[in-house]
């Protein structure tokens, strides 16, 4: 396994080169007037940034103790340090998977996970607009990892670096890729898809580096030419302030909550899709979906 300092290089590397090559997709963009970056978007991305990281800081102490708590009671371990580290990279994205499923069928969790979708703009910077409390529950969705043999610092490792690839598939830029690349691996296509506000594109393409997973359970679409991706949330908040931007979602989430009748609405706002409504008045992203097609057809 590569040594501690190694990794630090490596990361600060990929950090680095993901930051150069932002500036140069904002470069190009301002240059070839394609008007992908907006001032106080990049801004707000910053900014979320900045908070995510500091609550990273913040919360990694107890990450680490809970992971390498959970490591002492491992069912098994993988002394082949290169099946090791492919097994950690497959397992970790799966997790990832489940976690961002998580995010967009759980509305409470889609409370935390909105600000990442609120950017009616797409680049490299909106990799960087952090679901910021995240850090919070990441960790459980991680434990099976600890308990399958694989300790602490390698979990956040492959997390740190799947991330960073997650982050380069943020871009409008249309990049020549083999057909083979795009059946296994997560393109800039697939996530222009899952950034998308349009009904057909709703909940789809979950995945940070395996696109397999979506192709497997059911959420996998493909970028069609034919409708065009609009970028955001189908209901964009018109306050979009340093703390709007945050907190917009867990006052309709209050608001609904406050409002139902009965403990069993109340818990179902909490834990169905967004869009559930005890009366109708408001629909998940399956139900528009299930009469997009109807009308289609």
């Amino acid at each position: 396994m590569p040594p501690l300092d190694a990794r630090k290089e490596a990361v600060v590397i990929l950090v680095g080169l993901l930051v150069l090559l932002t500036l140069a997709e904002m470069w190009f963009s301002y240059r070839e007037n394609r008007h992908y970056y907006e001032k106080r978007d990049t801004l707000t991305n910053i900014y979320l940034t900045s908070l995510a990281f500091f609550f990273n800081l913040a919360v990694n102490g107890s990450t680490f103790f809970i992971l390498s708590f959970a490591y002492r009671f491992r069912f098994f371990e993988i002394s082949n340090v290169v099946l090791y580290w492919f097994v950690l990279v497959v397992v970790q994205d799966l997790l990832y998977w489940v976690l961002h499923y998580t995010g967009h069928y759980c509305r409470l969790f889609w409370a935390m996970h909105v600000t990442h979708h609120s950017s009616e703009h797409f680049n490299f910077s909106t990799g960087f607009r952090s679901t910021v409390f995240e850090p919070l529950y990441r960790t459980f969705f991680y434990l099976p990892l600890a308990l399958f043999g694989f300790n602490a610092i390698d979990i956040l490792y492959a997390y740190l670096v799947t991330q960073l690839y997650g982050n380069l598939v943020h871009t409008q830029y249309r990049i020549p890729l083999p057909k083979w690349y795009g059946m296994i691996f997560v393109t800039p296509a697939h996530h222009r898809v899952h950034h998308a506000s349009n009904i057909p594109y709703l909940d789809k393409n979950m995945g940070m580096v395996l696109i397999l997973w979506d192709r497997l359970f059911g959420t996998f679409h493909d970028e069609d030419p034919a409708e065009p991706v609009k970028y955001g949330l189908t209901h964009q908040p018109e306050n979009m302030g340093p703390v709007n931007v945050l907190f917009h979602e867990w006052k309709a989430l209050l608001h609904d909550v406050k409002h139902a009748p009965g403990i069993s609405n109340k818990l179902k706002y909490l834990f169905n899709p967004p869009g559930w409504s005890h009366d109708g008045s408001t629909k998940t992203a399956r139900v528009l979906q299930r009469e997009y097609k109807q009308n289609v057809n």
